[in-house]
């Protein structure tokens, strides 16, 4: 497996309101559980690849059982990182277009992941809007292409342990308010309500209707 090209540009000095530098390290024990719990805990972590990211705000849940996940009929060589161990990145390309960045869970051999769809930057703006050539941060990372692209994510990463360099996953530091829906841009168990954002973040890729569900977590 290639080793993912560092960013040694400076990260910015000071991270702006809302980074928690502090909190611990999300390490392969908090994946090793159901999808389904690790996909909302998620909602308010940080994820720093390379010290560049921010705030998870968006996510969605995949299973084994589902027929919208990758691993629904079984191992390939795209998808084998998906089977585990738990606490590993699962990268693959969208439509031949661009990479998304997955959470493995459970345990090893059960094809479950977290998709990563947006965050809020808080770390390293500038070298994002480099990358992306954008320069309106609600934009930077409000989108799974968007987001592995600002956060220099590709099929490098694919296989790499989450609680080890260049991924950073902290935890967050209080509860937050859940939005739930259902998931984005799938034909198969397009009604499960298996999408979690962070209620009233503007970085999300796309809002929330008003009907959906809201919670404490």
């Amino acid at each position: 497996m290639n080793e993912p090209a560092r960013n040694d540009a400076a990260v910015e000095d000071t991270p702006r309101s809302g980074l928690q530098p502090h909190s611990h390290v999300l390490g392969r024990a908090f994946f090793e559980r159901s999808v389904h719990e690790v996909a909302p805990d998620l909602i308010g972590a940080t994820l720093l690849v390379e010290g560049v990211g921010g705030t998870i705000v968006e996510v969605e849940a995949y299973d084994h059982e589902d027929p919208a996940a990758h691993g629904y009929r079984g191992r390939t060589e795209r998808n084998a990182s998906m089977f585990g161990p738990a606490g590993r990145a699962y990268v693959y390309r969208s439509y031949g277009l661009h990479w998304c960045l997955n959470f493995v869970c459970e345990r090893e051999g059960v094809a479950s992941a977290v998709l990563i769809r947006a965050i809020e930057p808080l770390a390293g703006i500038a070298i994002m809007q480099a990358r992306r050539r954008v320069m309106n941060e609600r934009l930077l990372c409000s989108g799974p292409g968007r987001l592995t692209e600002a956060l220099g994510v590709t099929r490098a990463h694919d296989g790499l342990a989450l609680d080890e360099r260049p991924f950073e996953i902290r935890a967050r530091l209080a509860p937050v308010r859940l939005a739930i829906g259902t998931r984005i841009g799938i034909t198969k168990a397009p009604d499960r309500p298996w999408r979690y954002g962070l209620s009233g973040s503007t970085f999300l890729s796309r809002p929330f209707g008003a009907a959906s569900a809201r919670r404490n977590r």
